[in-house]
C-alpha cells in the first residue's frame, strides 16, 4: 500500500452495469441504468480519470452509452456481448425505506462475464472491485500490477453464497467496505467497533464499516475515525449509495495521489456527501446530473458540521 504521489492517478472500476427497475412508497422508476460499476465509476468521475470493466447486453444502446461519456469515463474495458440483454434487478423498497426486497434477478449476458483488463487498464494505480462475485473480484487482482491501491465492496448475498471466496480475497485487498449489517454477519459482532478490528483480522489493512443513516466508521492501523452521514431530508431511492460511496472514496484518494489517513478521512467525507446526493433521486439522475461544485459544497458543510474548535 503506497501513501506516496502517483504519476498517473487513474482509478479502475470493475463492476455490474445494468437495467433496475426500483419500486418506492413514492415512485415508480420503470426500466432505469443501474448496476455496481455505473454508480461507482459515476461517482469516481468527478475526482479522477475513470476506467469501466463491465458486461452489457444488446438492448444497451448509444443513449447508455453517452451518459456514461458524458463524464469522460473509458469505456475500453466495457464488453459488448450480443448473444443477449443487459443484467437486470428489481426491487421494492417498504414504507420509510426501511426494507427492500428483490422482486427479479435476471443475470443475462452478466452470467458469463469473465473480467478481462485491456492492456493499459494493468497498471491502474487505484482499483475499486465492486459489488460482484468474490470470484470475479480475485480476477481482477490476478490481472492488476503490483503496487494498486485496491478497495473491495461487497453485499450480504456473497457471504451467504461465497463466503469462503470472499475470505480468500480479504487478505490481498487494502480497504474493505461493509455495510453494519454484513459486518455482524460476517463477524457474529453486532457492535461495529468490535467488528472493525475483527475484520482487519481477515486480512484487509483498511476496513470502512457503513452505517447508513448514522454514518461510517474508518478502522485503520494509526486511528479509528467515524463520520456522521451527510443530513438527507427526502430520500427518494436508496439504490446505489453505497457503490457512489465507494467510488467517490477511491476518486478522492486518486485526486490526492495518497492513501495516508489524514487523505483516507478526507476521502471518506466526500464518499459520505456524495451519496447523499445519490438517495436523493431515482436511479442515478441525481448523481450524475449533481456536479463537482455541489460535491465540494456539501464536503464544507459536514466538514463545518462535525469540526470540534
Amino acid at each position: 500500500m503506497s501513501t506516496t504521489a502517483n504519476t498517473s492517478r487513474s482509478v479502475l472500476v470493475v463492476g455490474s452495469v445494468a437495467f433496475d427497475r426500483i419500486k418506492t412508497p413514492l415512485a415508480d422508476s420503470g426500466k432505469i441504468l443501474g448496476g455496481s460499476a455505473t454508480y461507482g465509476a459515476i461517482a469516481s468521475s468527478y475526482f479522477a480519470p475513470t476506467r469501466l470493466v463491465g458486461v452489457v447486453g444488446n438492448d444497451f444502446g448509444p443513449a447508455e452509452i453517452n451518459r456514461l461519456r458524458r463524464h469522460d469515463i473509458d469505456l475500453a474495458g466495457l464488453q459488448m456481448d450480443r448473444s443477449g440483454d443487459t443484467f437486470f434487478w428489481s426491487g421494492v423498497y417498504g414504507e420509510h425505506f426501511a426494507s427492500r426486497t428483490t422482486l427479479e434477478t435476471r443475470l443475462n449476458v452478466f452470467a458469463n462475464f469473465s473480467p478481462a483488463l485491456p492492456e493499459e487498464y494493468r497498471t491502474s494505480p487505484f482499483a475499486l472491485l465492486g459489488n460482484i462475485q468474490p470470484q470475479l473480484q480475485a480476477q481482477v487482482l490476478d490481472q492488476l500490477a503490483p503496487g494498486a491501491f485496491t478497495v473491495a465492496d461487497t453485499m450480504n448475498l456473497w457471504l451467504d453464497l461465497a463466503r469462503p471466496q470472499l475470505l480468500e480475497l480479504l487478505p490481498r485487498v487494502d480497504l474493505f467496505i461493509l455495510n453494519d449489517e454484513e459486518a455482524h454477519q460476517l463477524t457474529g459482532h453486532g457492535n461495529v467497533y468490535v467488528a472493525g478490528p475483527k475484520l482487519i483480522q481477515l486480512g484487509p489493512k483498511i476496513v470502512i464499516i457503513k452505517k447508513g443513516a448514522h454514518g461510517a466508521v474508518l478502522f485503520h492501523p494509526e486511528g479509528l475515525f467515524a463520520l456522521p452521514a451527510y443530513p438527507v431530508t427526502q430520500v427518494q431511492d436508496p439504490t446505489g449509495a453505497g457503490d457512489s460511496f465507494a467510488g467517490a472514496l477511491i476518486g478522492a484518494l486518486a485526486a490526492a495521489g495518497d492513501t495516508g489517513f489524514a487523505t483516507l478521512r478526507r476521502a471518506l467525507a466526500y464518499a459520505t456527501v456524495t451519496a447523499s446526493l445519490t438517495v436523493e433521486a431515482l436511479g442515478v439522475d441525481r448523481l450524475e446530473t449533481a456536479g463537482r461544485a455541489l460535491i465540494d459544497q456539501r464536503f464544507t458543510e459536514l466538514v463545518r458540521m462535525t469540526r470540534i474548535d
